[in-house]
């Protein structure tokens, strides 16, 4: 009698995983197979960098954590042969959907390219400001600390753009018109006495890329304008040079901000102390190089250094006046430990040093900081498909 029982229970659990193994023998794929070809042309990637950070301020430790300093998910490809597409979205960073663009902020880019013939390029979507320089050209899972004016501008707009690529494939140039911001200027701004909003306020890009000696001298060079409001402009300029090498890969971006009310908000957040939210004629300058000396196939010894300066031209005052200077320091090591994969362990020292002058000191009450941090971690553009 327990025999029978115990045929009994385990004949329909047979019957059972039966019909589930017929399920997904018989079902149809969740892409049909007609479908299945488009994938060869399509790359799904997940950006991504780890970190063990160590963290230090005025040279007193202050904490160690495991941080994901860096993770987007980016989907590209072709679905025609002249139309691309192109999708990437940063997981670390809120999701809040922007009230100027009605996408959201941690979307970096959600755009349709289309090829009318192999030398024009036209892009239609939300897409990175081409704003030129190498430090914000690289992807940003490359980047251990942003420059003062990369960290603190919209590099992520809605709009549309023009490529034209000379024959020789040496020369590239590119026209933007972009919205020039992704929130409302009340939102940013709130309310400023004699300024009113513009009706369209636009960023203008305007950029070339070339090279030269065969690959060994390369440029990336921009100017931008923006229109903030009813006559109220900035003018941004970047100026990026690469000499390749061999073994060693030298880059210096020049950029140059000026601006009448102030985009970034770096001098904004000194004169909180005066009553002044948002600051006016404001001017950024930025100093960025690296240097990566290949010392095997498995090692890169690299250094980047930084040097922002801050002005503002008070209504007092007839010229501009300097107010902070940043600098940064990078040193480390990348490990590429396995060949003909580009995975990478790293290692950086990782500084910056704000060094205010006499005026922002007294009269804006800000002080002198030094941070750094110690990092080692993993670096990676997984392609999963």
């Amino acid at each position: 009698m327990r025999s029978l029982i115990i045929v009994l229970l385990f004949v329909p659990m047979a019957v059972m995983a039966q019909r589930q193994q017929d399920t997904a023998a018989n079902g149809q794929p969740i892409i049909p197979v007609s479908k299945q070809s488009l994938l060869s042309n399509v790359d799904v990637i997940a950006n991504m960098q780890t970190a063990f950070r160590n963290e230090f301020s005025e040279g007193t430790y202050q904490r160690s954590r495991f941080t994901l300093e860096q993770f987007r998910l980016e989907i590209k490809g072709k679905v025609h042969e002249k139309v691309y597409f192109r999708f990437r979205d940063r997981y670390t960073r809120n999701v809040v959907p922007q009230s100027i663009d009605n996408i959201s902020r941690s979307t970096d880019m959600a755009f349709i390219r289309f090829d009318p013939t192999p030398n024009w390029k036209i892009y239609a979507g939300k897409m990175s400001a081409d704003w030129g320089g190498y430090e914000f050209d690289a992807n940003p899972i490359d980047i251990y600390e942003y420059s003062d004016i990369i960290e603190y501008a919209d590099n992520f707009l809605t709009g549309a753009g023009v490529g034209y690529v000379l024959p020789d494939k040496k020369h590239e140039f590119t026209l933007q018109l972009l919205n020039t911001r992704t929130a409302s200027f009340y939102e940013l701004y709130d309310t400023i006495p004699g300024i009113k909003e513009a009706r369209f306020p636009f960023a203008a890009v305007a950029n070339w890329r070339g090279s030269f000696f065969n690959g060994k001298f390369n440029t990336i060079w921009s100017y931008s304008l923006f229109r903030e409001a009813e006559y109220e402009y900035m003018n941004y300029f970047a100026f990026g040079n690469q000499l390749n090498l061999d073994k060693v890969k030298l880059e210096y971006d020049f950029k140059f901000s000026q601006e009448q009310l102030d985009r970034k908000g770096i001098v904004s957040g000194f004169t909180e102390n005066i009553d002044i939210k948002t600051a006016q004629n404001v001017r950024y300058i930025s100093h960025w190089a690296k240097v990566d000396v290949r010392v095997s196939d498995k090692v890169n010894v690299f250094f980047v250094g930084m040097l922002d300066d801050a002005f503002w031209k008070k209504p007092s005052e007839s010229s501009h006046t300097k107010l902070r200077q940043a600098w940064g320091y990078i040193p480390g090591l990348e490990v590429y430990p396995v060949k003909n994969f580009n995975l990478k362990v790293f290692g950086a020292f990782i500084g910056r040093v704000y060094k205010y002058t006499e005026n922002a000191r007294q009269e804006l009450g800000q002080r002198n900081t030094d941070n750094y941090r110690i990092s080692v971690g993993v670096i990676s553009p997984l392609v999963i498909l």
